[in-house]
């Protein structure tokens, strides 16, 4: 079993443990030095790692996101902890726990999906009510709900990480409805809910977050789009304008042409997703840039997705780092009001 992870490595560490290869290659420098060069995961963290002597035929032993054995040392190199390496080892499957080499959500998956169904079922607007139903209780996508990755760096990258995502939504929609009453309430709810409903497809979860084939080929948006709209299809009567709405709100959810949204947000519940997705996918990104140890007591490292290197602001203001809030809490009344703002006619598909 794993005995030691990223996160508890120390400068100048002997260590003896498990670890997930999720990259792997044989490096040669200018002056013909070869080595081979790993990068080692568990539900922590990665680090780096090499090995610098007798390597080739180890290597041919092993590939990327199979778990090893290890035996190296750790130390600093330009200011990052890695691994030297001193042996490699493939693993049996039964010496290993998969759980402890991928990252999961700090929150109680079934919490998160009680949160996400008590929200669902305090809807008014009967067809939005039986769509979000037919999507989150679909025992084909249940699990694969409650396992989705949000995204495969940006944001809540992590098992979970999509339902964690999709009940922080809910929590921060409640005060912009409270603020902004003309919006419909169920409307928005369904963009949350169904926003990213193609990521359960799109990425791949089992050793490691990776894209699959039809999430290379055609991308979440386009995948959420066909998984709703086949449910809609299923719904008797429901209204084709209101069908239109929806797809809108997964289509248009990216706020931007250049962000691989075919179209811009334009309508009320549409802008309001666009902003409050952004914003917490952006806020999911911070939190774990700055709870990394990269960089140094001041500043972390360049986070790519943000393009930015961000300033730990703990030590001006005196406050003590604390962990993230649940995403949501149960209000004391019902938070999704009636849909008073739509009159469809209803009109078969």
């Amino acid at each position: 079993m794993k005995s030691h992870f990223v996160s508890d490595l120390q400068d100048g560490q002997a260590v003896s443990t498990l670890f997930l290869v999720c990259e792997k290659g044989i490096r040669t420098s200018a002056r013909g030095k070869s080595w081979l060069e790993l990068s080692l995961r568990d539900r922590t963290g990665s680090i780096p790692a090499k090995m610098w002597d007798n390597f080739e035929a180890i290597a041919k032993t092993f590939e990327c996101d199979d778990v090893v054995v290890i035996r190296g040392r750790v130390k600093l190199y330009n200011g990052v902890k890695e691994v030297t390496l001193e042996q490699i080892i493939p693993a049996e499957e039964r010496e290993y726990d998969l759980g402890d080499f991928l990252a999961h959500t700090k929150f109680d998956i079934e919490k998160l999906y009680a949160e996400l169904r008590a929200a669902i079922a305090g809807m008014k607007n009967p067809f939005l009510k039986r769509l979000l139903e037919a999507v989150v209780e679909d025992p084909s996508i249940t699990p694969r709900l409650k396992r989705a990755p949000a995204a495969m760096m940006m944001h809540h990258a992590f098992i979970g990480g999509l339902l964690e995502h999709v009940v922080s939504l809910i929590g921060l929609s409640r005060g912009v409805i409270a603020q902004y009453p003309e919006l419909d309430a169920d409307l928005l709810l369904s963009g949350i809910v169904l926003h990213d409903i193609g990521k359960i497809e799109e990425l791949s979860y089992e050793r490691g977050v990776q894209y699959t084939t039809p999430g290379r080929l055609l991308g979440h948006i386009t995948i959420g789009t066909g998984i709703v709209r086949e449910k809609i299809k299923s719904i008797p009567g429901f209204p084709v304008e209101l069908a239109i709405l929806v797809e809108h709100l997964i289509l248009s959810h990216h706020g931007s042409l250049e962000f691989g949204s075919p179209t811009l947000p334009q309508t009320r519940e549409a802008v309001a997703l666009h902003f409050l997705d952004d914003m917490d996918s952006k806020m999911a990104a911070m939190r774990s840039t700055l709870d990394s140890e990269s960089g140094n007591a001041e500043w972390t490292e360049r986070n790519p997705a943000l393009r930015r290197a961000l300033l730990r602001t703990d030590r001006y203001t005196g406050a003590t780092p604390r962990p993230p809030a649940p995403p949501a809490a149960k209000p004391s009344e019902p938070s999704f009001p009636s849909t008073a703002q739509l009159d469809f006619g209803v009109r078969k598909q």
